[in-house]
């Protein structure tokens, strides 16, 4: 079986879970059926990989004890920067806090991104099933142009989730030497907004609502408040 035949049997059998959802909601959400299903079927698969996110916080957690021992390899190895990055990878691996563990989240929900963009992108024809759905007034296939309140009601989600997440990654990046890489990598949450908003809305509330469950994760398992101080306003002041 060729990899695409193999990419169309999962996005069907994805369409398929996404449809029977969508009937077993019809007699109680009625009209919001549609995009009920969307968000309670992204929430099932984000459930489904959940298990990688705690490995992931746990691997931060082992990475944030090992600090000081991280403190005394750059003072031995400030010379030499690829001994450095040995011994500090060798260090993190033998305490189960390797870089592949903090890849797991992202690795696993790449393909699920690309299956919910060919789940909820419209086809030829008039959209039907969960597609031919609408959230207050506007058509799940729609974009932008034809539906600017609700797009805005998502925008402005996206963006309060957005500010929490780079705040978070700002704060994580001044505890290392990533300085100007972790600046960069703080702007990129922002990226988001940009998304749900060129996105047709099934494709947005898919995005906003994934995006919820990530902050929730980091929430629950990284124990984040959602409101802190900012790293500026907690260093001392001279």
């Amino acid at each position: 079986m060729s990899i695409s035949a193999a990419l169309d049997a999962v996005v069907g059998v994805a369409h398929s879970a996404l449809e029977g959802l969508h009937t077993l909601l019809m007699p109680i959400a009625g009209g919001l059926a549609p995009a009920l299903a969307i968000v309670l079927f992204t929430v099932a698969v984000r459930l489904a990989i959940s298990p990688l996110s705690w490995l992931q916080a746990r691997s931060a957690r082992r990475g944030a004890a090992l600090a000081p021992q991280v403190a005394e390899l750059r003072k031995k190895h400030r010379d030499d920067p690829v001994a450095l990055a040995t011994a500090t990878l060798a260090l993190r691996r033998a305490h189960g806090a390797g870089p592949f563990a903090a890849l797991l989240p992202a690795l696993a929900q790449a393909p699920f991104f690309m299956l919910m963009f060919q789940l909820v992108r419209p086809g030829p024809g008039v959209p039907a099933g969960v597609l031919g759905g609408h959230l207050a007034g506007v058509p799940l296939a729609a974009h932008l142009a034809a539906g600017l309140p609700v797009f805005a009601v998502l925008a402005a989600l996206a963006l309060v989730l957005a500010w929490w997440s780079s705040r978070r990654m700002r704060r994580m990046a001044a505890g290392t030497d990533a300085g100007a890489v972790g600046r960069v990598m703080s702007l990129l949450p922002f990226l988001t907004v940009a998304v749900v908003l060129w996105l047709p809305l099934a494709g947005a509330l898919y995005l906003v609502t994934s995006t919820a469950w990530t902050a929730l994760e980091q929430l629950v398992l990284h124990r984040t408040p959602f409101f802190s101080p900012s790293p500026a306003a907690r260093r001392p002041t001279s």
